[in-house]
């Protein structure tokens, strides 16, 4: 690891010397030149955070490539594991003979009402999420949460009854 390298070289210098060169191998490695770019700049600014021990590495740039093919790598297992998960859930779906009219109703409601009295009933309702979390998330304190479930539930209550008086049915 101890190699002749001084620990004097700047880490200006060495992005300035190799950020292209890394950006170009990993442009071949993901296919997309501004991926590319962004692992690389991810992998630098990792390298800078632990530059005084790198400047020593005989091929501090190997570090760097390692990295940003790492985070590449891992970038690209979340997407798979998320496609996966998407097609389980189309699966199931397709199964179903389509959305119920219930279902067009509420989603129809939710559609009405302001953004944040609809994430916040969404993720207590349907992601089943506590008041701290979706305070937590949303950055705002849990009576304010309270508060918005309270007029969201409102808010669809007369969305949906009226719903009833138009078709008869929800």
């Amino acid at each position: 690891m101890a190699g002749e390298r001084s620990t004097t070289e700047s880490f200006d210098d060495f992005y300035h010397a190799h950020f292209r060169s890394v950006t170009s191998q990993l442009s071949a490695y993901v296919g997309d030149l501004s991926q590319a770019q962004d692992f690389a700049q991810e992998a630098f600014c990792r390298a800078l955070t632990r530059w005084d021990r790198l400047a020593r590495y005989d091929d501090p740039v190997a570090w760097v490539r390692q990295v940003a093919l790492n985070l590449a790598r891992s970038r690209w297992r979340r997407l798979q594991t998320a496609r996966n998960h998407l097609l389980r859930q189309r699966r199931v779906e397709a199964t179903m003979a389509g959305p119920t009219p219930d279902r067009v109703a509420i989603d129809a409601a939710l559609a009405q009402l302001p953004a944040h009295h609809r994430r916040a009933v969404i993720l207590r309702y349907l992601a089943d999420l506590p008041v701290n979390e979706i305070a937590s998330q949303e950055g705002v304190a849990e009576g304010t949460i309270k508060s918005w479930l309270h007029r969201g539930r409102t808010a669809l209550a007369e969305l949906l009854d009226e719903s009833i008086e138009e078709t008869g049915k929800v």
